[in-house]
C-alpha cells in the first residue's frame, strides 16, 4: 500500500486530521509511559493516524492483550489495518464517541491523538465521555497539547474538560523536538460523565412528564 502523509491528510481533511505532522518518537514514549500498558488486557488508542503511537503501543502491551485503534479518516484507518499486522490489533474506522461499542469491555489505558483543539465542542464533549465511560477502574488515560495550542480557548476548554471528568489530571513536561512542541496529559479516576448525569436526567425528565400525563 502506498505511503500515506500525516501532513497531506491535514491539508485534504484538517477537520479530521488535526496534526500537521506525525507525532515523534519522544512524544509516543511520553504518551505510553507509566500507564499500566505492561499488565493490560484491554487498551484503546483514539486516532492513531499514521501509527507512531500504535508502534508504541504495541512494543508495551503484553502477548495476549488486545489494542483497539479507532481512526475516524478512512484512508488512515485503512493504511494502518494494511500495515501493522500484529494479531493483537483491531483498526475501526469509525468516531471516539463510539469507544464502548468498538472496544466492546472495560477498558485499562487509554491513549488518544485526537486534534480536540479543532473538534466541534459536542463532538469533543461526547469523545471525552465516551473515554470516562469507557475506563475499567484504576484505567488510565493519556493525551497530548501542542504547546503553542495551550492558553487559547479551546485549549483551556480542553483542560477544564479533564478536570471535569477526573479525579486526577497531571500534565508531563515540554516535549520539545516534536513537531509543533506538545505536552501530555495523564487522567485517571474517572468521575461520573456529563453523558450519564444527561442520561439520568432526561430519564427522570422523561418519567416525570410520563406521571404528570397519568
Amino acid at each position: 500500500m502506498a505511503a500515506v502523509s500525516i501532513t497531506t491528510q491535514f491539508l485534504r481533511r484538517p477537520l479530521m486530521t488535526g496534526a500537521v505532522a506525525a507525532s515523534s518518537r519522544r512524544l509516543a514514549r511520553a504518551m505510553t509511559h507509566r500507564i499500566g500498558l505492561e499488565q493490560a488486557r484491554l487498551a484503546v488508542e483514539l486516532g492513531p493516524g499514521t501509527g507512531v503511537f500504535t508502534d508504541a503501543l504495541l512494543r508495551l502491551l503484553p502477548a495476549d492483550a488486545r489494542l483497539v485503534s479507532i481512526e475516524l479518516n478512512p484512508r488512515l484507518a485503512a493504511h494502518l489495518a494494511a500495515t501493522r499486522r500484529d494479531p493483537r490489533l483491531t483498526v475501526v474506522n469509525g468516531a471516539a464517541a463510539e469507544l464502548a461499542q468498538a472496544a466492546g469491555g472495560p477498558v485499562d489505558a487509554i491513549v488518544s491523538g485526537l486534534p480536540w483543539t479543532v473538534m466541534p465542542a459536542r463532538e469533543r464533549d461526547r469523545s471525552l465521555d465516551a473515554v470516562g465511560d469507557g475506563l475499567a477502574p484504576g484505567g488510565r488515560f493519556t493525551t497530548f497539547a501542542y504547546l503553542h495550542a495551550a492558553w487559547t480557548p479551546p485549549g483551556r476548554r480542553l483542560a477544564d474538560g479533564l478536570r471535569d471528568r477526573f479525579g486526577l489530571v497531571e500534565r508531563g513536561p515540554v516535549v520539545w523536538p516534536n513537531v509543533p512542541p506538545a505536552f501530555v496529559y495523564r487522567a485517571r479516576s474517572p468521575r461520573p460523565t456529563a453523558s450519564g448525569a444527561h442520561r439520568a436526567e432526561s430519564s427522570a425528565a422523561e418519567n416525570t412528564r410520563l406521571d404528570a400525563g397519568k
